[in-house]
């Protein structure tokens, strides 16, 4: 069977979609509309004359000859990314489009700040941010890299620290502490009103405090749960009770008076932000001009 263009169009659509299990997902990624990456797949499918996917209301899932398809192309497509890629060693301005999966917090406080001098470095390298606490495999969900705490990047990924450690504190408002008092001793916690955070994989974090080699991890009262610590800090802002946070997040706050912290000789240091990206992939020049950016801008320490 000759290939023709429109087949090596829509293989490209095709990974997409196997890599996504999700025609609007994918459709993001490439930009185009799930409308027209189904038109596509339809094409392809009916010209090799098997089904790829089984498609259902709830689900997409590769077919047995959809999965061996998969396996067969997935290898060359990425070696002729790879070398389309190395071509931007010859260019005076490098370019490309670089997508990565970052929890929240190491969005807001580590990438939204540089963003505007390495666009101006690099106007030509676009960034597809996508900030969320939920833990995702980044290779397969099509991203070029990951940023999460240091504990929390898996093992089989090569990783690079682009923050300092970072402390983790309780705060609360000045009101809140003038009528509920401030606690002396992480136990007094459990007579107080309390934020809680829930982790990316769905658990409710278990606050870890430290003092001189003792510790305590304590289940919270819980008033309100967030997955995400910004929510949390508008809600304590306005007297809602102690929240845990990373202290960057907060520093603002305390500088100006609207938070206090509490427990500060509890306060553990934790690791700080990691970038992390398959070893099985060429570094794209657009994230290593990244790393390299930020790890010289140093937003929040190195």
């Amino acid at each position: 069977m000759q290939t023709s263009r429109a087949d090596v169009a829509d293989l490209i659509y095709f990974l997409a979609i196997a890599r996504h299990r999700s025609f609007s997902r994918a459709a993001v990624e490439i930009g185009v509309s799930a409308s027209a990456l189904s038109h596509a797949l339809k094409g392809l499918e009916t010209r090799l004359g098997v089904r790829l996917f089984n498609r259902t209301t709830k689900s997409v899932t590769l077919t047995a000859a959809g999965d061996a398809l998969a396996q067969s192309v997935l290898e060359p497509f990425e070696a002729i990314g790879g070398a389309l890629e190395s071509l931007n060693r010859f260019r005076d301005t490098p370019s490309g489009r670089i997508r990565i999966n970052a929890a929240v917090e190491a969005a807001n406080l580590l990438l939204a700040p540089v963003m505007p001098a390495f666009m101006d470095r690099y106007p030509d390298v676009e960034i597809d941010i996508v900030a969320s606490n939920r833990l995702v495999d980044v290779t397969d969900a099509g991203f070029d890299a990951g940023i999460r705490y240091g504990g929390t990047v898996p093992e089989d990924m090569v990783a690079r620290r682009l923050s300092a450690d970072i402390r983790w504190v309780i705060a609360a408002s000045p009101d809140y502490l003038e009528r509920y008092g401030t606690p002396g001793h992480p136990e007094d916690l459990l007579n107080h009103r309390c934020v809680s955070n829930r982790l990316g994989d769905d658990r409710i974090y278990r606050w870890e405090l430290e003092r001189a080699g003792e510790t305590f991890q304590i289940t919270v009262p819980t008033s309100v749960t967030v997955n995400q610590a910004e929510t949390g800090l508008v809600a304590v802002l306005g007297g809602a009770g102690l929240m845990y946070f990373p202290e960057p997040l907060v520093a603002p706050y305390v500088r100006d008076g609207r938070l206090i912290l509490v427990l500060t000789e509890w306060s553990p240091l934790e690791d700080g932000f990691h970038i992390y990206y398959s070893s099985r992939r060429q570094l794209p020049t657009g994230l290593r001009l990244l790393i390299e950016f930020i790890r010289e801008a140093r937003p929040l320490g190195l």
